[in-house]
C-alpha cells in the first residue's frame, strides 16, 4: 500500500497545487470562512466517507474513514483560515478578496490534506483501524478552533493525531521535527491605568497616567530579565500605549496591549504572577487604579517524545526522491493552537521546509509577500502519508 499511495500522490501533485492557488486566491478570515468550508464538503460529496460540519465554535469540518478492519484511531489536521493582510506577493493567483491573505500556508495544509485523505478512501480498505481528517476553521484567531473541536467530543477516541505546517526554514524536500515543547504558549494583556488629568503646567494637582504605565513598561521586562530562569523562554512585548494626547495636558488615563509567550506551563505562571504583582505594585507605588485584562490563549506545543521519535525514524527510513532531508528543528517562539490537541491526545507537529527556489532570505510566515516553493506540497502529502503508513504498519 506504502508504494501505491506515493504514486497515486506523485500522479495528483498538479491537483494539490491547483487546489492551493484556488484556495491561496479566495482566503477568508478566521471565523468567517464560509466558501473555504463549502470548498471542502464539496470535495469529500460522493465519497465513502462520513462528514460532520460547522464542528466547534466555526466551520470546523471533520471527516470520518473508516477502514477495512478493526484497529486504533488517528487524527490528520489542517488549518484553513488567512489573515487580514494585504498581499504583496507577485504571483498570478493573488488574493482576490482585498486585505484578506493566506500568509501562514494554510491553503497549501488544506490541499494537500484533501488530496490525501482522497487517496487514503481509496485505500481505506487496507487500513486496520479509523482515521478522521480535522479541517480546523480559525487557527490564527484566540480562542481558535482546535480547543473548540476537542471539547466537542467528536474525537474523543483518538489515539494519536498528527499535523504540519509550513515554513521557510529550508529548500522543499526537507522535513523537521523536535520533541517535547516546540512552540511557545500565548497570552493577552490589557491594561487602562487611570488616573487623574491635569495642566501640564500643574503636575502636582493631578496623577499622571502616562508616567506609572510607562513605568509599568520598564518594569515588565525585568520579568523575564530578572524572574525567569536563563534556561527559560519568555517573552513579554508591549505592542500598543495608547496615551496620545495634547502636548500640555496630563492624561487621565493610558491603555496598553501586550502580547505574552512562554515554552512551559512553568514559566507561565511565574509570568502570570509577576504581572499582577506589578500592575499591584504601581497602584500602590503612583496611586493610580488599574484594570487588567489577562487572557491566556494557546498553551505551548509538546509534543510526545515517543511518538516524534517514531515519525522521524520512518520519514528517515524512506527512499523517496522527494523527500531528501529529515532533520531536527529548534523549539520555535511563534504559537499553534494545535497545542490544545496535543494537550490532550499523544501528538506529532511537523514542519515541511517550502522556502521559494533561488531566494536566500525569504519572507516568513505572516509577511505580505510570504510565499512557498509548491514542491513542498507534495513534500507534505508524502511526509504525513509515510507517518500513516508507519502507523499503521502498512508496506
Amino acid at each position: 500500500m506504502r508504494s501505491q499511495l506515493m504514486s497515486m500522490l506523485e500522479s495528483r501533485k498538479d491537483e494539490i497545487i491547483g487546489i492551493r492557488r484556488h484556495l491561496h486566491e479566495n482566503p477568508e478570515v478566521s471565523f468567517k470562512e464560509e466558501k473555504t468550508a463549502q470548498y471542502i464538503v464539496d470535495f469529500y460529496k460522493g465519497k465513502d466517507v462520513d462528514i460532520q460540519t460547522n464542528v466547534g465554535n466555526g466551520l470546523g469540518i471533520i471527516v470520518t474513514i473508516k477502514g477495512g478492519k478493526p484497529g486504533n484511531t488517528i487524527g490528520l489536521r489542517a488549518d484553513f483560515d488567512a489573515l487580514p493582510i494585504l498581499e504583496e506577493a507577485d504571483v498570478p493567483f493573488k488574493s482576490k478578496n482585498e486585505g484578506v491573505m493566506h500568509a501562514c500556508g494554510h491553503d497549501g495544509h488544506t490541499a494537500y490534506l484533501l488530496v490525501l485523505a482522497d487517496c487514503l478512501i481509496q485505500l481505506k480498505d487496507a487500513i486496520p483501524g479509523t482515521i478522521k481528517v480535522i479541517h480546523q476553521h480559525a487557527e490564527e484567531v484566540p480562542p481558535g478552533g482546535a480547543l473548540s473541536i476537542v471539547q466537542s467530543g467528536l474525537i474523543d477516541d483518538l489515539d494519536a493525531i498528527y499535523g504540519i505546517h509550513l515554513l521557510p526554514l529550508g529548500p522543499a524536500g526537507t522535513v523537521g521535527y523536535h520533541a517535547g515543547y516546540s512552540f511557545t504558549g500565548r497570552a493577552y494583556m490589557k491594561l487602562k491605568v487611570q488616573g487623574r488629568g491635569g495642566h501640564g503646567s500643574s503636575p502636582h494637582l493631578a496623577n499622571d497616567a502616562i508616567v506609572a504605565a510607562a513605568h509599568f513598561v520598564v518594569a515588565a521586562q525585568t520579568i523575564v530579565s530578572r524572574r525567569l530562569s536563563p534556561f527559560d523562554i519568555g517573552v513579554i512585548t508591549i505592542g500598543s500605549f495608547d496615551g496620545k494626547g495634547t502636548f500640555n495636558v496630563i492624561k487621565d488615563s493610558v491603555e496598553l496591549e501586550g502580547d505574552i509567550r512562554y515554552m512551559t506551563v512553568e514559566t507561565k505562571d511565574t509570568i502570570d504572577k509577576e504581572v499582577k504583582r506589578i500592575v499591584s505594585g504601581i497602584e500602590e507605588e503612583f496611586g493610580v487604579t488599574c484594570e487588567l485584562t489577562y487572557t491566556p490563549d494557546y498553551p505551548p506545543l509538546n509534543n510526545n517524545p515517543e511518538l516524534t521519535a517514531k515519525v522521524a525514524e520512518s520519514l528517515r527510513s524512506m527512499d523517496d526522491k522527494d523527500i531528501k532531508e529529515v532533520k531536527e528543528f529548534p523549539a520555535m517562539s511563534p504559537s499553534e493552537d494545535f497545542a490544545h490537541y496535543a494537550d490532550k491526545f499523544p501528538a506529532c507537529f511537523f514542519y515541511i521546509a517550502c522556502s521559494p527556489k533561488g531566494v536566500d532570505s525569504p519572507y516568513f510566515n505572516h509577511h505580505p509577500k510570504f510565499d512557498i516553493d509548491e514542491d513542498a506540497l507534495l513534500v507534505a502529502a508524502k511526509a504525513v502519508g509515510q507517518v500513516v503508513c508507519s502507523y499503521y504498519q502498512l508496506d
